[in-house]
């Protein structure tokens, strides 16, 4: 059985309840309007030449993407040249293409011309030279800040 008192305070809950749902947004909206204020995340710059973009990322886009890289190595043989499989990336295409981290922070895209693919590592006869970093995670990431910028 509900007492009139109880029934009383249903609409007072209800009201406060409903105040503080509709202040939460209000609260997000600060840090939201700071972060876009401060550095973007990509910064996209493409080269009329080639149309191929430099992309400069933050420090905090790189930690968000959980972004790897290896390094590139001489093929086997003294031929080409080795990287792992995951930075392989197709093109609508179907040309293949890797990232390279030309700079701190700075990625370009550069092509690649696969002979072998043999457990998880490609083995190119045209690609960036050996010891040249090579992104292994958020690749994909790069290629879609690359060609959809929103703009």
């Amino acid at each position: 059985m509900t007492s009139k008192r109880t029934l009383r305070r249903l609409p007072v809950a209800a009201a406060v309840c409903a105040a503080l749902l509709f202040s939460l947004p209000a609260c997000a909206q600060p840090s939201a309007m700071a972060e876009t204020a401060s550095e973007a995340a990509a910064k996209v710059e493409k080269n009329a030449t080639t149309g191929i973009a430099r992309i400069t990322l933050s420090q905090r886009a790189i930690e968000r993407l959980e972004l790897v890289t290896d390094t590139v190595k001489p093929g086997p043989g003294g031929a080409g040249v080795l990287f792992p499989y995951a930075a392989l990336l197709y093109d609508a295409q179907g040309k293949t293409w890797v990232y390279i981290n030309a700079e701190p922070r700075v990625y370009e895209r550069q092509s690649v011309t696969v002979t072998k693919i043999e457990a998880g590592a490609v083995t190119a006869s045209v690609g960036p030279a050996v010891g040249t970093p090579v992104v292994t995670v958020a690749a994909a990431e790069l290629f879609g800040a690359e060609f959809v910028t929103g703009k």
